[in-house]
């Protein structure tokens, strides 16, 4: 009896077994069945839906698992866009992959139906440079900010920066004392529009043009909130 039951365990469980992997081949992205206008607009579907039902930007790994191996994805991102022209969002680039966002137009709409919430918008002045100087020149410690600015910045700035998840902690400095640096997030990217990094304006470029220097920076109202009153060591 017990041989008998083992068996059937067996067999059992060779069926759920078997059942797992025939499921692993029913998903089909090579789609080769269809004709090709069909087969392209069918993966412009799961890509837009899979972006869609993500609460985080969506890379071209993630991507390239719904969609066949011959298939570019960003032809099949441009055909997406396209035909989201005139709709109230679109698909974006931003912090490394692709991500749904309602166009900046309706911005006071929606902040009238919602409520307004918290975000990059709501940094003070002092937040605002401060944040800037770490996107240009991170990693970047609380100390050479202070001595950017020649005023002590505050642990309290720097805490609303982190609590805000623009900011986090980069790798210890190799100076005296191994301070923390700090560096930009992904939440940062996410709430200036940015791809990456390197879609931040060019800093020399800006220079160069007149629009930005650090003389301008440091013309900024920086005096309220930059000086918490410690002062000791780094973070």
């Amino acid at each position: 009896m017990a041989e008998a039951a083992r068996k059937r365990r067996g067999r059992s469980d060779g069926h759920r077994s078997g059942e797992g992997r025939s499921n692993d081949h029913l998903f089909d992205r090579e789609l080769d069945h269809l004709p090709t206008e069909a087969r392209w607009r069918e993966w412009m579907h799961r890509v837009e839906a899979t972006i869609f039902a993500a609460s985080e930007p969506v890379g071209r790994e993630t991507l390239a698992r719904v969609v066949g191996t011959s298939c570019s994805i960003d032809l099949l991102i441009d055909d997406i866009r396209e035909e989201l022209r005139g709709r109230p969002y679109d698909l974006v680039a931003v912090a490394g992959g692709w991500k749904h966002l309602t166009r900046p137009a309706y911005a006071d709409a929606i902040r009238a139906a919602v409520g307004g919430s918290e975000n990059a918008a709501d940094l003070t002045q002092s937040e605002v440079l401060v944040l800037m100087c770490v996107a240009y020149f991170q990693p970047i410690t609380r100390g050479e900010l202070s001595s950017f600015f020649g005023k002590e910045i505050s642990r309290d700035l720097i805490g609303q920066l982190r609590g805000a998840k623009l900011i986090a902690s980069g790798p210890r400095s190799p100076t005296p004392g191994a301070p923390y640096t700090y560096v930009t997030t992904k939440e940062f990217l996410l709430a200036f529009g940015l791809d990456t990094l390197r879609d931040l304006p060019d800093f020399e470029a800006l220079e160069d043009a007149g629009l930005l220097s650090k003389e301008k920076l440091l013309a900024g109202d920086i005096s309220t909130g930059l000086s918490g009153g410690e002062s000791d060591g780094e973070e």
